[in-house]
């Protein structure tokens, strides 16, 4: 295993981040929507979009103790941060996979 750092910070001690937040907060509604429209990637979202759509809110999770063998721990601990939630991925995988059978 990897050694940890361990950084201890103040209430109210904030890292300062990358973001201009000046430049954003003088954005104006039009200069985003130029934005989004130059942005290949980006879909804008119509009123008819709003219309239909529904709201999700996806079911919390359980908190469990659970036992896996450490080689397994280790291979999803590798992969980086967010492990737990590859390890619900791949079990879902495998409820989905029976559910179908």
């Amino acid at each position: 295993m990897k050694k940890s750092r361990i950084v201890t910070r103040l209430p109210g001690d904030r890292r300062k981040g990358k973001t201009d937040w000046a430049r954003v907060d003088a954005l104006t509604d039009g200069d985003i929507l130029d934005a989004v429209k130059s942005d290949p990637d980006a879909v804008l979202l119509d009123d008819k979009f709003w219309r239909t759509a529904k709201f999700f809110s996806p079911a919390p999770k359980v908190a469990i103790s659970l036992r896996v063998d450490r080689d397994v721990m280790d291979f999803f601990k590798s992969q980086g941060p967010r492990y737990q939630t590859r390890m619900n991925a791949v079990l879902r995988s495998y409820v989905e996979h029976k559910r179908r059978a």
